[in-house]
């Protein structure tokens, strides 16, 4: 499938770092994240996803020019609105604000609903967004909410809410509710198996994890992920699970940043915090006495989410990042890995990579340690449309 428009990074290319052949099969190919953050930055700022922005790490001028053909159009729900039971509200003020930037952008971008969609998209030289939502869309799952979240396009959404605890299933980074999925949560995975809405299970508890991949009909995925094997956290998936999601169909999206994979990074980066990345232990106390409006403004700041300014030392480059998704590939075959940038969520990119215009540089390295042209593609996006055909696609 050929992707959108292919305006690929000349400066990269002008430094030699993109062969014309890495160029070429980057172009030709379907280039399709299966998590990257798009309007909270628009909701609380302002401005338009078609503007080149200076900073952050995504817009849709430097997609392009990175190649990108499609994306989970993720909208991130953020932990400070769950205290007071602000999450649906947010949920809809976000997908709002992404109809309105689509709209905005229309001759750049298309909402799609299933792998069809996407496909006619992607022809016609504009890129897909699947509408992805990333924290609680409601603490208590309720069904009529992620029936009417189906009806507004919403087709990937994240079980677990983000790195807190919520009704119905349990969350890697915060004390166990449920040992995994409630009773409830069984039913929320089996009303989006119904519907067709791609379940999400990364920052799911390994229990949550396990259970899910168990009772679901379709393939899960792990949208934006790591390896236990090389950074030991709660975020990152051990072995065994990872052959588990493989053995039923899923997919596990490889998270870009350092903090992930680059167990030196991460303990300087959680030294110099003072806690690891994904603690958010202290939030109720801190919007205990706040509205929607106040929350808003203390939540702005972090906008665009990008990564911190460690020194290189302790960074890995592109080899580095690689060699995770190789050790995974070992593991559990080519047909069960993918791109799950988290571009503007908070990654410290690899050395050499500036944001979304360096997608280039993955395929470049892919190439240079020996990928084959057919697992390069299936990692780019194929495996990921795989998936998403299977579970938006099927018979009802």
């Amino acid at each position: 499938m050929m992707r959108v428009a292919a305006l690929l990074l000349a400066a990269t290319a002008a430094l030699g770092q993109v062969s014309p052949r890495a160029r070429d099969l980057h172009r030709d190919a379907l280039v399709f994240d299966a998590h990257v953050h798009v309007v909270n930055r628009q909701l609380y700022q302002g401005g338009s996803l078609g503007t080149r922005y200076t900073d952050g790490q995504f817009d849709l001028p430097r997609a392009r020019e990175g190649g990108l053909d499609a994306l989970f159009f993720t909208v991130f729900i953020t932990e400070e609105y769950y205290p007071q039971h602000f999450e649906t509200k947010q949920t809809l003020r976000l997908i709002d604000e992404a109809y309105r930037q689509i709209e905005a952008n229309r001759g750049l971008i298309e909402l799609a609903r299933d792998a069809s969609d996407l496909e006619r998209i992607t022809r016609a030289g504009r890129m897909a967004a699947v509408l992805d939502i990333e924290g609680g869309f409601d603490l208590d799952g309720d069904l009529g909410v992620l029936r009417v979240l189906h009806r507004l396009g919403v087709r990937s959404l994240q079980l677990p809410a983000h790195n807190w605890a919520n009704n119905f299933a349990d969350s890697c980074c915060a004390p166990a509710k449920w040992n995994g999925l409630s009773e409830h949560g069984r039913a929320v995975v089996r009303e989006m198996n119904r519907l067709g809405i791609v379940i999400n299970v990364s920052h799911g508890s390994d229990a949550t994890i396990e259970q899910t991949i168990d009772l679901s009909t379709d393939p899960v995925l792990a949208t934006h992920h790591g390896l236990r094997s090389f950074n030991d956290i709660p975020r990152n998936m051990p072995d065994r699970i990872l052959k588990k999601l493989a053995a039923k169909g899923g997919v596990i999206g490889f998270h870009i940043g350092n903090e992930f994979h680059n167990r030196r990074m991460f303990e300087w980066r959680t030294k110099h915090a003072g806690r690891p990345f994904w603690d958010t232990s202290d939030v109720a106390r801190k919007v205990a006495a706040l509205g929607i409006a106040e929350i808003d403004k203390l939540v702005a700041r972090r906008f665009p989410m990008v990564g911190v300014p460690a020194p290189d030392e302790v960074k890995f480059g592109v080899d580095g990042w690689l060699a995770v998704v190789e050790r995974a590939t070992a593991l559990v075959g080519e047909d069960h890995v993918m791109l799950g940038s988290d571009f503007d969520g908070g990654p410290t990119l690899p050395l050499g990579m500036r944001d979304v215009r360096d997608l280039p540089l993955l395929t470049a390295g892919m190439l240079r340690r020996g990928w084959s042209e057919q697992r390069i593609r299936k990692f780019l996006g194929v495996n990921l449309l795989r998936v998403f055909r299977r579970v938006t696609e099927k018979p009802r």
